[in-house]
């Protein structure tokens, strides 16, 4: 998992309440475990029309085709639990969504994927929000060894994160990457125990 230390991008304005986790990728995307081409299924339903024709829609606009950082409405990544959701933000280049609030599923798995979902009062929702309407020049930097976003216009607003969560991103661990952490500890334990209970790792 890459690190995540400071992100520096065009961020996409998305004022959509209940933004669930089906619109973000739907259901007939889930057929693969690889990571990779999810983005032409991001938010699919809301990018074709039923004939397969794009309509407009604020990550397909010139501005926000290279958006890095989402501005997005209450409850983001409600519904089903999908971890092909975050895949297919992060196979677009989104990195960070920033929200009044989450479905908690999809806030957890954000962070097993490399993704900073940040949480907000609505006032500085309103704030980010009206920088990414700018378009090309909405230029946002998250900065999470200090905890802040500053806007295009040098306005900075703090943020509150878990500590061990954001110690896992600035290194770049998920789930696997913190257990091989432990793996002198583990291997310790597994020799002790073969020799304690050797008959535990006997085969046939």
């Amino acid at each position: 998992m890459d690190k995540f230390t400071t992100l520096t991008g065009v961020a996409a304005p998305l004022p959509i309440v209940n933004v669930d986790t089906d619109m973000i990728i739907p259901k007939q995307f889930l057929k693969t475990i690889k990571r990779t081409g999810l983005k032409d299924g991001l938010f699919y339903e809301m990018r074709y029309a039923a004939d397969g024709k794009k309509v407009d829609f604020v990550l397909d606009r010139p501005a926000y085709q290279n958006a890095k950082i989402l501005v997005a409405g209450p409850n983001f990544g409600c519904g089903s639990s999908r971890e092909h959701a975050p895949w297919a933000l992060l196979d677009f280049g989104i990195r960070c969504v920033i929200a009044e609030s989450f479905a908690d599923i999809f806030y957890n798995n954000c962070f097993k994927n490399g993704i900073l979902p940040i949480k907000l009062p609505k006032e500085d929702i309103a704030k980010l929000m009206d920088d990414a309407e700018r378009g090309a020049n909405a230029v946002v930097t998250v900065d999470l060894v200090n905890q802040e976003i500053k806007g295009p216009d040098g306005g900075t607003v703090k943020f509150d994160i878990d500590p061990f969560r954001k110690q896992c991103l600035l290194e770049g661990l998920d789930d696997i990457g913190q257990t091989l952490q432990a793996s002198s500890a583990i291997d310790s334990f597994e020799g002790a125990q073969k020799s304690a209970q050797p008959w535990l790792s006997m085969t046939r």
